[in-house]
């Protein structure tokens, strides 16, 4: 099985090499490779994608989710060229872009739930709740920081990768997720909503890759995009 997984890397990165030697100068194609955590900011990134589109209409993007961990060990393989983290997380060894928005955490519960009262949601209001964990958050000392409890004295009746099955168990009254804002759709007839916790607590967001990477014409031209659009941004 490690044999079998080592070869499926080997040959991912070949045709991935193989992609960036095809591309000309004239007309610049190719593939761009982005792994990304669940976050809104992902709208940011295609709007990118949507610019350059116009001019170099034959980049293809191939899109991996996950946390993390999952994202770092990729980039480090060089099986994607960018990876769309959300903080905290350990970007010393990258290059590396903090995006000028960042995402809010909050809990995901249902409508008729005592807390969906509340407009903000505090620390002792999920000490006694069966809480559903994204697997990075139960390794985040700043979450723990915030509900001022050691993970042994919590009621986490789960862990997840990814809001959308974790918001299946949400659903049935199975728990409360802690999570970021604006992953699940809460409005209209939905049975969920979204409450922010207070104090605020905000997670920012960063567009890393390797350092000294050589990237192909594509992933050159999208790394150039985003950094003028996010210039563009930040003065405006």
């Amino acid at each position: 099985m490690l044999l079998r997984k080592r070869a499926e890397e080997m040959i991912a990165l070949m045709e991935k090499t193989k992609s960036e030697l095809s591309s000309s100068d004239e007309n610049i194609s190719g593939e761009i490779y982005m792994g990304s955590g669940e976050t809104e900011a992902v709208s940011t990134i295609a709007k990118v994608a949507k610019n350059l589109q116009k001019d170099h209409p034959f980049i293809r993007y191939h899109i991996y989710s996950g946390d993390a961990e999952h994202i770092i060990d990729r980039l480090d393989k060089g099986l994607i060229d960018f990876g769309l983290l959300v903080e905290p997380v350990d970007i010393a060894k990258y290059d590396y872009i903090r995006l000028p928005v960042k995402d809010t955490w909050g809990v995901l519960m249902r409508k008729d739930s005592p807390l969906a009262e509340k407009e903000s949601i505090c620390a002792e209001d999920l000490w006694d709740k069966p809480l559903i964990l994204s697997h990075q958050t139960t390794i985040s000392n700043e979450m723990f920081a915030w509900l001022r409890k050691d993970i042994s004295q919590l009621n986490i009746v789960a862990t997840y990768d990814l809001i959308y099955n974790a918001s299946r168990f949400v659903k049935m009254g199975f728990g409360y997720a802690i999570t970021l804002d604006k992953l699940i759709n809460t409005s209209g007839d939905s049975n969920l909503c979204f409450r922010p916790l207070y104090p605020v607590s905000e997670a920012g967001l960063c567009i890393v890759w390797k350092k000294y990477q050589v990237f192909s014409r594509a992933a050159e031209q999208f790394l150039r995009q985003i950094q003028e659009e996010f210039k563009i941004d930040m003065e405006a």
